[in-house]
């Protein structure tokens, strides 16, 4: 069952790319006491992606953080190099790049989907969500294909 509006974050430990390598993050250290906007793409360096998913939330990242977020987090079922290098591609500085590896953490939010057919294996579905100390106050899962309710735009209207 996936994760619902007024759910909690589970627990996981995601990956980031450090000063010397890739580097553990749990979701208390992301979640806990902070209100966090945490969007999820199937696949980073893919078309839709890197031309409109995520740019939208590099470009707003100031009107985002003015509607009191205090982090802007990408995650996707790549590693902690990709994500870096990803983010640095798209000058992703204000965001953090939240590497999935395993498909663990979207497992954990029932979000994951079969993209077998296109050779990429178990990945997150595309999503966001408003995430208020560790609960879920907006959530926004995408039908294949679309990029609206988990769009920068969008959260945006639901701050």
């Amino acid at each position: 069952m996936a994760i619902q509006i007024g759910d909690g974050i589970p627990a996981a430990t995601l990956k980031i790319m450090g000063k010397e390598g890739p580097e553990n993050i749990t979701t208390d250290d992301i979640f806990t006491g902070k209100k966090v906007v945490l969007f999820a793409v199937p696949g980073a360096f893919t078309p839709g992606c890197s031309v409109t998913h995520l740019p939208g939330f590099v470009v707003n990242a100031d009107k985002i953080k003015a509607k009191g977020v205090d982090t802007i987090a990408c995650l996707s079922v790549n590693d902690a190099f990709v994500m870096s290098a990803w983010g640095k591609s798209q000058n992703a500085d204000e965001l953090l790049m939240l590497a999935d590896g395993n498909a663990d953490f979207a497992e954990a939010l029932g979000l994951t989907m079969d993209a077998s057919g296109f050779g990429m294996g178990k990945r997150s579905k595309r999503f966001a969500m408003i995430v208020d100390n560790g609960k879920v106050s907006y959530l926004g899962v995408e039908p294949a294909g679309g990029i609206d309710v988990s769009s920068a735009d969008n959260i945006l209207a639901q701050l």
